[in-house]
C-alpha cells in the first residue's frame, strides 16, 4: 500500500509538470530564415529528472522511517561533552567504560543479544519484547541497537525524569550504580570512586574480568624474568 501511494504521488507530480511545459509532447523546431548567422539558442530547461529523483528519494525514506527499515545516515563526528554539557567529563568516563564493558562485539553498539545479557548482569532481565522496547525508545536512527550516544540519552532521559519507574530502561540507569541525578550536575569529586569501587566488589563479572587481567599480568612478569634468566646463561657460556 505504501508503494502504491509512493507511485500516485511520483505520476501526479509528472503529470502537474508536463501540463505546465504545454504537454508530454516535443514540438519540431521552425527553420531558421536567411540572414545572418543567428547565436544558438540558450538550452532548453534542464529535465526534472532530478527533481523527481530527490523527491522519491524522500518519501522512500519517509516510507522506510515509517516502516521502521530505515537506514541510519552518517552524521557529523559525535563529542558527548559537548552534547551533553549537563554530565560532567567524569561521568562520561565512566558510562563508556560501561558501555564498552558489554559491547561484547567490540563494534560500537549494544544489540539486542547484548543488551539482553546487560540486564541479566544487573540483575533485571527483560523479555524480548521489553528489549526491543527499550532499543526503540531512544534508537535515533532506526538501527536496532544502541550506539554510544543512545546510551547516554538513557542516563540524560532518567535525570531529566523522562522515564517511567517500571520501565526497562528506568531499571538499566538505576541500576548501573551511577548516580546521574548528582554526578550529572558535577557532584562530590570522589562520588564515583566511591560507586566504581562498589560496582568492582558487587559485581562477578568486573571481578572476573579484573582476574583476568592480572593473570595476564603475572604471565608477562614470567615472562621477562625468563628472558633476563637466559640472558645471563647465555653471557656466561659466552664469557
Amino acid at each position: 500500500m505504501a508503494s502504491e501511494e509512493l507511485a500516485r504521488k511520483l505520476q501526479r507530480r509528472l503529470r502537474l509538470e508536463e501540463a505546465e511545459e504545454g504537454g508530454p509532447q516535443p514540438v519540431a523546431p521552425a527553420a531558421p530564415a536567411p540572414g545572418p548567422e543567428l547565436e544558438p539558442a540558450p538550452p532548453a530547461r534542464a529535465p526534472t529528472a532530478s527533481a523527481d529523483a530527490e523527491l522519491s528519494a524522500q518519501l522512500s525514506r519517509r516510507l522506510d522511517i515509517n516502516e521502521g527499515a530505515a537506514r541510519p545516515r552518517r552524521c557529523k563526528v559525535f563529542n558527548p561533552y559537548t552534547e551533553f554539557p549537563e554530565f560532567s567529563r567524569r561521568l562520561i568516563k565512566d558510562l563508556e567504560s560501561m558501555f564498552k564493558l558489554y559491547d561484547a562485539g567490540r563494534d560500537g553498539f549494544i544489540d539486542l543479544m547484548e543488551l539482553k545479557l546487560m540486564m541479566e548482569k544487573l540483575g533485571a532481565p527483560q523479555t524480548h519484547l521489553g528489549l526491543k522496547s527499550m532499543i526503540k525508545e531512544v534508537d535515533e536512527d532506526f538501527d536496532g541497537k544502541l550506539s554510544f550516544r543512545e546510551f547516554l540519552l538513557i542516563f540524560h532521559k532518567a535525570a531529566a525524569g523522562e522515564l517511567q519507574e517500571d520501565s526497562g530502561l528506568m531499571a538499566l540507569a538505576k541500576l548501573s550504580e551511577i548516580d546521574v541525578a548528582l554526578e550529572g550536575v558535577k557532584g562530590a569529586k570522589d562520588f564515583f570512586e566511591a560507586k566504581a569501587q562498589a560496582l568492582s566488589s558487587a559485581s562477578k563479572f568486573e571481578a572476573e574480568l579484573k582476574a583476568e587481567q592480572e593473570e595476564r599480568k603475572r604471565e608477562e612478569e614470567e615472562r621477562k624474568l625468563r628472558q633476563a634468566a637466559f640472558k645471563e646463561l647465555k653471557a656466561t657460556f659466552s664469557a
